[in-house]
């Protein structure tokens, strides 16, 4: 992380979303804001709020409940030189706006070749942990990270949100800003005043270890800290990869710490058929698999609609003892 201002403010994750694009359309008159109940609501979580009553309805607006004008919407404004950050209220709301985003969202740079660039952030809360209505705690970033020409960060941390958001909004290619629903309020974090970045593409080694490899990202973060405490007393050492963003993606640090500790555990609340983490279990296969001492484990979601409402999504998402559960299995071969 790049940072160009101290001191540091202990913020929610939520809070630091807000304050990073305030800080964004302080900076920029090119960066406009909107989307459903983002103006003057503030957003169903209050991320954009009192950004419109600061900057006005013309920069912070509110749409209709219709994702694919909203990213359609996006993809103009971005063509035309501004830097549209969208709101989709909820990841699962995203499908009505594939056509968009498949067919032209990251298509434009090879489409142009080259001339044009698109600007463009598309943020959305994703994933479970308290309990939402069916639609609401989808995690698709795989779908979004199999479109060529799009980006995909998920933050686990308010510092981590804050400054992969104001990246992402510099950033001259579309980004998908995706930020897990049970983060907002329930972590906290000193996160530094002031404008600075985290670079996309740059992974984090969340605790070290020499035994077993865990890597996540988002709301898994934190379940996957819980399972690497739990190891630490039966002298099992994990080492905790945070990836930060999917696309790109940091396999540097992921493979070096696999090939020291020959073991990994993916852990990720996607369904488990053809989600990302078969794609990072794929690339340690490729990358680094004269150096397992073990198969590879993930930890996942359920090949079913997540579960609204009802206590069945403890067993769906991804517990500590699940995870510890793997990383046990790992350290029996």
């Amino acid at each position: 992380m790049t940072a160009t201002a101290t001191p540091t403010k202990t913020m929610t994750m939520v809070a630091a979303i807000n304050d990073a694009l305030a800080l964004a359309l302080e900076a920029d008159e090119t960066v406009h804001v909107f989307g459903e109940d983002v103006g003057v609501m503030g957003g169903v979580f209050r991320a954009t709020d009192g950004l419109q009553a600061r900057f006005g309805a013309e920069r912070v607006f509110d749409t209709p409940l219709a994702e694919a004008g909203i990213v359609g919407m996006g993809i103009g404004m971005g063509l035309a030189g501004l830097k549209p950050v969208a709101e989709i209220q909820f990841a699962g709301f995203l499908y009505p706006a594939l056509d968009q985003v498949l067919s032209h969202l990251g298509r434009y740079r090879h489409r142009t070749r080259g001339r044009y660039h698109l600007p463009m952030v598309i943020r959305a809360p994703y994933g479970g942990g308290v309990h939402t209505p069916e639609q609401h705690a989808d995690s698709p970033e795989a779908i979004l990270a199999h479109t060529p020409g799009v980006k995909v960060v998920i933050p686990s941390t308010p510092a981590d949100a804050k400054g992969l958001l104001l990246a992402a909004i510099q950033d001259p290619d579309p980004v998908f800003f995706l930020e897990a629903i049970k983060l907002y309020r329930s972590v906290k974090g000193e996160v530094p005043e002031g404008h600075y970045t985290v670079p996309l593409g740059q992974a984090r080694v969340v605790t070290q270890g020499d035994d077993v490899t865990v890597i996540c990202y988002g709301g898994m973060v934190e379940v996957a800290q819980k399972a690497a405490e739990a190891a630490r007393p039966h002298g099992i050492g994990v080492e905790v990869i945070d990836l930060r963003t999917l696309v790109p993606l940091d396999t540097e640090t992921v493979l070096a710490s696999v090939r020291k500790t020959g073991r990994a555990v993916v852990v990720s609340e996607a369904p488990r058929t053809n989600g990302f983490h078969s794609e990072i279990s794929a690339t340690i296969a490729e990358e680094a698999i004269d150096f397992l001492r073990a198969p590879i484990r993930r930890v996942t979601g359920f090949d079913a609609p997540y579960p609204p409402f009802t206590s069945v999504e403890d067993v769906y998402r991804p517990s500590p003892v699940r995870v510890a559960r793997a990383i046990r299995e790992v350290m029996g071969y």
